[in-house]
């Protein structure tokens, strides 16, 4: 089981729930009964009871089949002549008492074939003004529960002294929802559960893109601050009856949570203590921080804070930078502790060792970083830089300048070191950040967060730089594309692809770090074996490392190939062959050659010559860094020319693909992109452009009396 999140930490001593499911639920759009949500409901009771639960159901929905079924009913019943006529509203109280009968007997027919056994008990708001009602309604309750029968709820609304269903709002109950809040009162219930056809609150209409899911309904903050949609398309609430429900049975001390009916397992995942749907409970206010805002909020604040950033003179970025790196070497030892805290978790967890490798910050690894924020501080200015300049008419002059993106996401995993560099870039850049880090790195995250962000000036703001603490805000960020500029994903092929799925923020990144070591006939051998034990074992778990190493035919006859296996075997790699090398050497097939193994193994193959290389790399590799050793630089050329990869390196280790190594001072990830930034991404990569234009009073009016002279005066220095 996943961590429970420590908003919903008092999932663990819930014993009893009621569960209120609503008419939207229970009924499709047609009026007919949703049988696959009922079926997953019922499934859902019936592994809560076996897991000791005791559980107790609302449910809505039996006006809405009545009238269905009435309604169909009528219409055999009538003539041609009937039907033209105007058709009179059913009978609320018919409805109810038909659809009564059918609901509960699909019910009872779920339930049994799950070995399951339910109650059905009706009530109406006159029952609950008598104190011996209640009294023999826990008793009946109790003991339906001790036998593990589920006893299911409904307002008697056939026999209802209310003038019609969905009318009447008076009373001590007025519709399920509430009905639902008075039983978790009365029957002692430990969480109220309210099923929904939404995912839980809105900041407004569901429908609006810019209305944000509120994990956490606060009193003094939401209130009168939510403008709600339509009412339910059925029933008789909607989210606003759901609200005042919710607010009065956790004023009383029951936590409730708002969560969609539609979606599978949620009524299991909320008592596994997923930070799903709105959570109202009497202590909210309490314990989340002061400092907790919106998605929304907080990327319009990393907006606002990077405006003022820009507006500061190159000397005062630079200094803020300085005094980042100052702030972490003096915070080394906090750091490492943080840090050797979040190893041991992940090695208890049993993460594997490629995750660990790049989770643990290695000695001497703090000084490292806080130098390449000195570099990236001493660099020439990035931002503001004229590109272009050009006068398009006499007096009319427009320049081109570099310019900050504005707000940048990054998802990234396992690696803290990434946190620094990232933030730094962001700084250089003038951009605002938001960060989200994998949660296997979360003290060292929020250790090094707060000496960044305690090292920026007040009159830029500490929320310059985000840190999202929780993974179910990603779907709300993802979302922001009117204020997020781009998202940089740093993790697996899993992880990038389903952001590229899930935004229409422009998403800049990698997949797959499948980098390729071709050893041409012509190589000198011994700076190969160098180069390819350094590409492969140097750091086998940066996305730089050589995964797969191709070699020439020749190599085989003359004992090469043999000599390379026996070096990388010998610095405990495991080999595995492609279709041709492993028939010819005798080594284990790979699964895969489009494979990223990430650690201390690797695929080798054989290929006919640099082409077959060049082929080879385009249809296994990831478009990442691929690498050549020749002496033949005619043989070089083609590989370098050919390869269509963000690095193509001759002679040279793979493992220079990297920020810091090309002289970018750091990076904040490489990019297989072939739109705006590819390779490595430095302070460049998060640079755009914009147009300054100086006039003297020009006016276009149909471009009559104006004389373009379009001269570049960039050649004028």
């Amino acid at each position: 089981m996943e961590a429970v999140d420590s908003s919903r930490a008092f999932v663990r001593d819930v014993k009893r729930v009621v569960i209120k499911v609503g008419t939207a639920v229970v009924t499709r759009a047609d009026g007919r009964l949703a049988l696959g949500r009922l079926g997953s409901l019922c499934e859902q009771i019936h592994e809560l009871n076996a897991q000791g639960y005791e559980v107790i159901l609302v449910t809505s929905g039996a006006v809405g089949v009545g009238r269905q079924r009435l309604r169909y009913r009528r219409l055999l019943n009538s003539s041609f002549a009937d039907l033209q006529k105007p058709q009179v509203e059913l009978d609320g109280k018919a409805c109810a008492a038909v659809g009564q009968n059918g609901l509960m007997a699909l019910y009872d027919t779920l339930f049994s074939q799950l070995d399951v056994t339910s109650a059905q008990l009706l009530v109406t708001d006159n029952d609950f003004r008598d104190p011996d009602f209640r009294r023999q309604l826990n008793e009946t309750v109790k003991s339906l529960l001790s036998l593990k029968v589920v006893p299911i709820f409904n307002e008697n609304d056939a026999v209802s002294t209310r003038k019609a269903p969905y009318e009447d709002s008076s009373g001590i109950f007025w519709d399920n929802d509430s009905l639902a809040a008075l039983l978790a009162l009365e029957l002692k219930a430990d969480l109220l559960v309210l099923l929904s056809d939404v995912d839980g609150l809105y900041s407004g209409p569901p429908s609006d893109p810019h209305s944000e899911l509120i994990h956490t309904y606060i009193k003094e903050r939401h209130d009168g601050a939510i403008t709600f949609g339509d009412k339910s398309r059925v029933g008789r609430g909607g989210m606003t009856a759901k609200v005042k429900a919710a607010v009065y049975a956790a004023s009383a001390g029951i936590p409730v949570v708002i969560t969609s009916g539609f979606a599978t397992g949620n009524i299991i995942k909320v008592l596994n203590g997923k930070r799903i749907g709105t959570l109202f409970h009497r202590d909210a206010s309490k314990w989340v921080p002061q400092g907790d805002v919106s998605a929304r909020d907080m990327a319009v604040a990393a907006r606002e804070s990077s405006r003022r950033l820009q507006a500061m003179s190159s000397q005062e970025r630079s200094k803020i930078l300085l005094d980042v790196a100052d702030a972490l070497e003096a915070s080394e030892k906090l750091i490492i502790a943080e840090n050797d805290a979040d190893v041991a978790e992940a090695q208890q967890a049993g993460y594997e060792k490629s995750l660990i490798s790049r989770l643990a910050l290695k000695p001497g690894k703090v000084p490292s970083l806080a130098n390449s924020i000195r570099v990236l501080a001493n660099m020439e200015e990035p931002v503001g830089r004229v590109l272009k300049k050009t006068e398009l008419s006499e007096g009319l002059i427009l320049e081109k300048l570099s310019s900050p993106l504005g707000v940048l996401l990054i998802i990234f995993e396992s690696r803290p070191d990434a946190l620094v560099q990232i933030a730094s870039l962001a700084i250089r850049s003038g951009n605002g950040l938001l960060l989200k880090g994998g949660k296997e790195a979360r003290r060292s995250n929020a250790i090094l967060h707060k000496i960044i962000t305690s090292a920026i000036p007040k009159t830029v703001g500490e929320r310059l730089i985000g840190l999202v603490t929780s993974r179910e805000e990603i779907p709300e960020l993802l979302k922001l594309d009117d204020v997020i500029d781009l998202v940089i994903p740093r993790g697996s092929n899993k992880l990038v692809s389903q952001i590229k799925a899930s935004t229409k923020i422009p998403v800049l990144g990698h997949a797959d770090g499948i980098c390729h070591v071709y050893v041409d006939k012509s190589a000198n051998m011994d700076m190969a074996k160098q180069i390819v034990l350094d590409a492969k074992t140097d750091y086998p778990a940066a996305c730089n490392a050589m995964e797969t190493l191709l070699v020439h035919k020749d190599l085989v006859q003359t004992g090469g190939v043999n000599e390379l296996i026996v070096e990388l075997q010998t610095k405990g790699v495991t080999i595995f062959g492609g279709p041709r090398a492993s028939s010819l050497l005798n080594i284990p097939e790979a699964r895969s050659l489009h494979h990223e193994y990430s650690s201390l193994a690797c695929t080798v193959e054989i290929v006919d010559d640099v082409k077959a290389a060049v082929d080879h790399i385009h249809q296994h590799g990831s478009a990442h860094t691929d690498c050549i050793i020749t002496e033949d630089h005619e043989v070089a050329e083609i590989f370098l020319r050919l390869v269509d990869s963000a690095a193509v390196f001759h002679n040279a280790s793979t493992r220079f693909s990297d920020g810091f190594r090309f002289g970018l001072g750091a990076e904040v990830g490489i990019s297989t992109s072939r739109i705006h930034a590819r390779g490595p991404v430095g302070v460049e990569g998060l640079l755009t452009t914009r147009w300054l234009a100086r006039g003297s009073g020009q006016v276009v009016n149909g471009d009559k009396g104006i004389v373009y002279t379009h001269k570049d005066l960039n050649l004028q220095a």
